[in-house]
């Protein structure tokens, strides 16, 4: 099966905690990101070839969904057992991912994430990761 197709995601389980965001994945596994996330209120750009994760939840803040993007090193049916979804953008391609979160592949294998949290209904987490660390951020209300 290929790695390379989107991938709708399915709702998880996630608990905000004072050492990071834990999400239950649909097969009973979990995983941390960790670090309270850095505030950001209108754009987020990654640095080339970084995996980014978008995680929104839901309005009791327990439960979300996950999606990866411009993941190439996950199989489609480990996603689909995960509840993980996946969008893969070419250059300079922008997509919707869910109401009020929209992501752009820029040149440089970059992406720009924009979030408004009052549109998404939710809250919004990137993580932004490689092997060398794993940055959180959240997006919120611009206060301007």
């Amino acid at each position: 099966m290929s790695a390379r197709n989107d991938v709708a995601p399915s709702t998880l389980g996630v608990e905000l905690r004072e050492e990071g965001v834990v999400v239950e994945y649909l097969d009973g596994r979990t995983t941390l990101y960790r670090g309270v996330p850095r505030t950001v209120s209108d754009t987020l750009t990654t640095g080339p070839g970084k995996e980014t994760h978008i995680l929104v939840t839901d309005p009791t803040e327990t439960e979300g969904v996950l999606m990866y993007v411009n993941d190439l090193k996950t199989h489609d049916d480990i996603l689909e057992q995960s509840g993980v979804g996946r969008v893969i953008l070419n250059a300079d391609e922008e997509e919707e991912l869910f109401p009020g979160v929209t992501v752009h592949r820029m040149g440089g294998m970059r992406t720009e994430v924009a979030a408004d949290p009052d549109v998404a209904r939710g809250r919004v987490f990137v993580f932004v990761e490689d092997d060398w660390g794993e940055q959180s951020y959240e997006f919120v209300a611009d206060a301007s």
